[in-house]
């Protein structure tokens, strides 16, 4: 980072070493309307998710999918008071240019935003993980999980995610990393370096979402690989799985949103302090900014993908079985060609045991001659 141009004494506090306040206005990099319009859109969009993810709870009987909708209320509720918190404290500097030395002089503010920008950072892409965990058990193995689980269990792996992201997000106050004022004074985030501790908890930060992401991806494909080979079977290896459908594609959707907004700030984070090169600051607010989208985005997931909208979207499609298949025969065939093997000699391997036992059963022992 650029050391400010202010000399610094023995009593600077440590959140102000490197980046000392007050700096230069600059409207173009540091906007009130924009940060207003953008946290404003967030809030707005996860609420109106939350009243739809709570009518959709009342409503459903299963209970993998009110598991689910346990966890999809708990990243709402994450990416809501992230966006709540930190961009109070962006658009109350935008539009009062406070000085953080004043109001703060013993850097408790700006570590509370640290903690604030890591926690809120790291909580959707480890609920992202548990969430497709929770669908690959559901899917591939439906009878490891009972279906009389008590919903506080999804609460408590909920609450367990939170805790977690917490105590990574304390690591900096315990020595692990340092959070600092950064560029343009509107905000403070853990120190990106290559030097002692701070390349410990910045290589910690970007594993963590790194693997997360990875994580979902690996369960994701084997959930819809399992899924396809389930509803594109014949005969009385089809299933309707309507519900499963649905909750497999926002979890796809989740995914790749977090994916795109996510990985080019992790990737740079690895990157600047492997190398040891200097950081780009204008590359950071970019990066941060894109990875700000998913709060904004990831709740319209939950509004638009659900199957009562997408009948009103497209009334004329057939929502019953086999029905998104019959729009596209070349890939219905395809894929009923590509899961026919598996299918086929589960099949056989089932009709050979009961041919077996048949025969068995037929065979009576023979009677003594006189």
């Amino acid at each position: 980072m650029n050391a400010s141009a202010i000399p610094l004494t023995n009593n600077t506090p440590l959140c102000y070493s490197i980046n000392n306040p007050p700096f230069s206005y600059n409207a173009i990099i540091a906007s009130a309307s924009f940060s207003a319009i953008f946290t404003s859109l967030g809030l707005m969009s996860n609420l109106i998710a939350f009243v739809v993810l709570i009518k959709s709870f009342r409503g459903t009987r299963s209970s993998s999918r009110s598991f689910f909708l346990i966890f999809l209320g708990g990243l709402v509720v994450t990416d809501f008071m992230g966006l709540l918190v930190t961009g109070s404290i962006v658009i109350t500097f935008h539009t009062t240019h406070f000085n953080w030395r004043h109001i703060d002089p013993n850097c408790h503010f700006c570590n509370f935003m640290g903690m604030s920008m890591v926690f809120y950072g790291l909580c959707p892409l480890l609920l992202g993980a548990a969430m497709a965990m929770e669908r690959f058990i559901g899917i591939n193995h439906p009878f490891a999980r009972s279906t009389s689980m008590p919903k506080s269990r999804t609460v408590s792996m909920v609450l367990m995610i939170w805790l977690i992201a917490g105590c990574i997000a304390l690591l900096p106050l315990a020595g692990v990393g340092s959070y600092h004022m950064q560029f343009p004074g509107s905000w403070c985030f853990f120190n990106i370096s290559h030097e002692g501790n701070d390349l410990v908890f910045s290589l910690l930060f970007s594993l963590v979402g790194l693997i997360c992401i990875t994580v979902s991806f690996l369960l994701n494909t084997v959930s819809v690989v399992t899924l396809i080979k389930v509803c594109c079977g014949q005969g009385s290896t089809q299933r309707r799985r309507d519900h499963e459908v649905e909750m497999m594609v926002q979890l796809i959707l989740i995914m790749v949103i977090a994916s795109i907004c996510w990985c080019p700030l992790l990737v740079f984070i690895a990157q600047t302090v492997l190398s040891g090169t200097r950081l780009k600051i204008s590359d950071l607010l970019l990066y941060l900014r894109f990875a700000t989208w998913n709060q904004i985005l990831d709740p319209w997931v939950y509004i638009l993908f659900r199957r009562a909208v997408l009948k009103r979207i497209y009334p004329r499609l057939d929502w019953s079985r086999g029905s998104i298949m019959s729009l596209y025969p070349s890939l219905g065939n395809t894929v009923r060609r590509l899961t026919r093997s598996s299918l086929g000699s589960s099949d056989e391997t089932r009709q050979a045991g009961k041919s077996s036992v048949t025969a068995a059963s037929t065979l009576k022992p023979l009677s003594p001659s006189p």
